[in-house]
Order: C-alpha cells, then structure tokens, then sequence
C-alpha cells in the first residue's frame, strides 16, 4: 500500500500541474453536452414525442430545445413519464431500462421522489468524484496520507429490489459502485455500509473508529457532528484528532456549513481543509475547487445541461410553484447575483427537471455558485423575501458572538393578530437566552436584507424564538421516519409540515 499511496501522490501532484485553460466558454462546453444528451435519448419515448430529431439538425440547438420541450417539476415528470421506468419499461426518457433509483428526501406532495440513477450518471459522478480528490493534490500531503481511509457516512449499500429496480439514497447507491482500487480505503467497509438501521450504522462505526486511519471524512454536517460526538464520548477522548490524529479533510454537502462550524470546530483537536460538494440526488452540480471561499465550481461539462429561471413572482407563485412558461436563461445569459431556480437536463433522463434549488452566481468567470434556498423554502409573508442564506449567515453570526453551538433551527411563517411574524425555534444544549438570541437575529437580518428590515417596520410585527435541545430535533426526524445520511431538517416549515412539527411539540415536549 505504501507504493500505491505513493503512486497516487505523484498522480494528483501532476493533475495540480497541468496548465489549465485560463478562459472556458460555459456555453460551447453545455451545447456540447446538450447535443451529446439529445443525441443519446433520440429514440426514447420522450425524444420521440419532443422531436429530438428535429432539434438536433436546428442551426441553434439551445434554443430549439428550450422553445420545443416543457419545464417539469418532479410530480410532471414522475406522472407523465418516470411512472413508467418504476414499472420496468425500457427506453422511456433514457436508453436502457433504469437499475436505479434514488430516494430523495421528498416534497410537500410527495414522501419520496424516484430520481433515476443511470450507468451514465454513475459514471459522471465517478468522473466528478476523481476530480475532486485530485484537489489534494494542491496541499503536499505526505505519500502516507493517501494511503489512509477515508469514512464515508452515507445510505445503506444493501438496496431494495422489488424485482424490477434497486431503490436506495444516491449515497449508497454510490457506494454500491465505487470503484475496486478504492475499496481499500473506503470506510465503513461492506458490511457496515450495508446496515439500513442508521442508529445501529453509527454505533457500529464508533466501535471500529479506534482502529481505523482516517485521512478524509464525508457526510452530510449535522449527522457527521452527532457521530463524533459519541466517538468523543465512547473513547472518553478530549476531541475526535485524539482518535483519528491524521483527519486532514472534511467533504460537507447537503446543507451549508456554517450554521454547523463552530460546533463542529469544538470537536476538532486542530485545523482540518473543507471541501463543499453540490451532489444532488439528480447529479453532481459543483464542487469546491479551491479554498478562500464558500462558492462551488459548476461542473459544465459532464453529463448535465442547465437552465436558470430567475425566482421572481413572473415565474413562481407565493407557494414556489413554477408558471408553465417561465423565461429561462443559459451559462452565457446569466448574471451575478441574480437569485436563480435550476433547471436540469441530464443523462439520467431528466429534462428541463425544476430541482428545487435557487442560486447565485458570485463568480461569472469562474462559474462559481452559491445555493441561497430552495422554491418551496423561502418566507416572504409580506414581502420580506427572507432566504435560506440569510438565516444561515444570521445563525452563523449570533452563534458566534454568544459562544453557543446551535445544532438546528427552522423556521416558519405564522399570523400575528391581522399581519404577521416569524416564529425561530432554536437547537441548542448550550446554556442561551432566547430574548438575546431574538434580538440578535432580528438585528443581524435586517442588515443582510433590506425588504427584512423594511417589513419589520410594516407588516412583520413580530419575532419568536424558542429554545429547544437538539435531540427534538432529530427525535421528530426519528418520529416520521426521516432518520440517516439524505435527511435534513427544513429550515422553513409551511402547512401541513408545519402542524406536524407544531403537534409534535405539543405531544412530546410541552406536555
């Protein structure tokens, strides 16, 4: 193993050498890939009802595909055509018949969304995957570090088979077919990553932990937190470097960090490198390519086209609902700063696909983003248009001044008398006081966002904040079944969720 560590040292020092290309153009590297979709789903039943065809021979391909096929949300797309690929019929968005699907988290209709997972995208992924290892290649670790294991705190490995498909989280999809040269680093080995119990996979983790040599660490925040805690506390250890003394590097996705990185900081025995990830359940969208900054490199060249709508009531209702023809634009449209739904079309089979996500870009020239929300999870009661970003920073801040770990939060949108108010329940195990806490976020929010800080003068009368241990939080998770590595709690609760988590408290912490 020795030789190996050193062989993939000296390979990922001479990726860091090859001279890069220093302008790309975004739009030749998508229509290229545009074309390469088309042409691979031409004979589908999707491509044939859409003329693919047609678009292919059209002297402006972007065009003639964003003028020719219609926008869909998971329950159009799902409901006109994925339906069928569930039910073993081949050829329908994609070639082949689908192995694979991933489970997602799901939406307000839906407990669980099938995305298709394809042997093509599992390649993308793999692709994406190898460049972004390769970034180690920047920090001159020793040949020994890339001999060392590497945990990833995934999805169960042992996926369900109905007979047709194998339905599991991307995670242990992904997992499932990770490359041979690399299962000798890969953590929690096999039989570990086959456990579908996740309180189970944690404690079998945390009895291995002490025997293993763990470089690089991969996991969604939250759950990657809770798991080095109770290594912390099995071991009796002053912090998680007491166990595993050469973690270099933290790989986070799935919710932004910094609401997380104090507390997860306190359990570090000395400074680790954090690489962002943008893996979604649809593909790989972007990664942190260098440090200095909290933006992921969009990857443009690999198996996904992308559109951006602008998220502005032209395009999406008060429910953050997409119109039926909103403008869309391309990489070469596109501005900074500009708040942005995704539109995805992939080799998975997914087409003019509403992911969910709004972005910005905060780097044209890098084609680097940040994720600021999500369509359904924004509060604008009354204009306040109140993002999943600014709640992240203002938690980040305040965690920060008063020296507390907040774990969790949400937040939800409720009436107050004839106008309204915004109802903060915080998670903590820290010793904190709400009245503080509330006036602290209030004060920092209505520096970040100017339509905040008018519309507390107007229609947001009020705030509110309840102090909650941490454990509720993911006790409820527990409660509805929404426990493991895909799962995150909603930074903002509406409707039905909302009663639920309200009913929840009620019965089992407010008695």
């Amino acid at each position: 193993m020795a030789i190996l560590g050193s062989i993939l040292k000296r390979t990922f020092e001479l990726r860091d050498k090859i001279p890069r290309i220093r302008k790309v153009n975004g739009y030749k590297q998508q229509a290229k890939v545009l074309k390469k979709l088309l042409t691979k789903a031409e004979f589908t039943a999707f491509g044939t009802h859409y003329n693919f065809s047609k678009i292919i021979s059209e002297p402006d391909l972007v065009s003639a595909f964003q003028n020719t096929v219609h926008t869909h949300d998971y329950n159009s797309m799902f409901k006109k055509w994925w339906y069928r690929a569930v039910n073993g019929e081949s050829h329908v968005c994609w070639p082949k018949r689908i192995k694979y699907f991933a489970l997602s988290s799901g939406t307000s209709e839906a407990s669980s969304k099938y995305i298709p997972v394809t042997s093509d995208m599992l390649r993308a992924i793999k692709k994406t995957n190898i460049r972004q290892l390769g970034l180690q290649g920047h920090y001159h670790f020793p040949k020994e570090h890339f001999q060392r294991g590497a945990l990833m705190l995934g999805g169960s490995t042992h996926l369900h088979y109905n007979g047709t498909y194998f339905e599991g989280d991307l995670s242990g999809i992904t997992a499932k077919n990770i490359p041979f040269y690399f299962q000798h680093f890969y953590k929690p080995g096999k039989q570990i990553s086959e456990e579908r119990n996740w309180e189970t996979k944690l404690e079998e983790i945390t009895k291995k932990a002490k025997s293993w040599d763990i470089a690089i660490v991969a996991g969604v925040p939250a759950w990657t937190q809770i798991l080095f805690e109770k290594i912390i506390a099995e071991y009796k250890v002053n912090n998680i470097h007491d166990i595993w003394p050469n973690l270099e590097i933290y790989v986070h996705g799935g919710v932004a960090i910094a609401p997380y990185k104090k507390g997860f900081e306190k359990l570090l025995g000395k400074p680790i490198i954090y690489f962002d990830t943008y893996l979604a359940s649809e593909g790989f969208i972007a990664y942190q390519d260098r440090q200095g900054t909290e933006s992921c490199r969009m990857v443009l060249d690999n198996g996904i086209f992308f559109e951006f709508v602008p998220f502005t009531e032209r395009n999406f209702d008060a429910e953050g609902t997409i119109v039926e023809t909103p403008e869309t634009y391309h990489i070469g449209q596109v501005q900074e700063g500009v708040e942005y739904a995704l539109l995805l079309s992939t080799c998975s089979g997914a087409w003019r696909y509403l992911i969910g996500d709004v972005i910005k870009f905060t780097s044209l020239k890098r084609f680097e983003i940040m994720i600021t929300g999500r369509t359904k999870q924004f509060l604008s009661l009354c204009g306040e248009h109140l993002s999943q970003d600014n709640m992240n920073h203002a938690v980040e801040i305040v965690s920060g001044e008063l020296n507390i770990n907040i774990k969790e939060f949400t937040v939800a949108g409720v009436n107050y008398g004839t106008l309204f108010a915004h109802h903060w329940y915080i998670g903590t195990d820290d010793i904190a006081d709400a009245v503080i806490i509330r006036k602290r976020i209030d004060e920092v929010l209505k520096d970040l966002n100017d339509d905040y800080r008018v519309e507390r003068i107007a229609a947001l009368k009020e705030v509110i904040v309840d102090i909650l241990p941490s454990h509720v939080f993911y006790d409820y998770m527990q409660s509805i079944g929404k426990i493991g590595a895909q799962f995150k709690f909603p930074r903002v609760l509406k409707s039905s969720k909302l009663n639920a988590w309200e009913t929840y408290l009620k019965e089992k912490v407010n008695k």
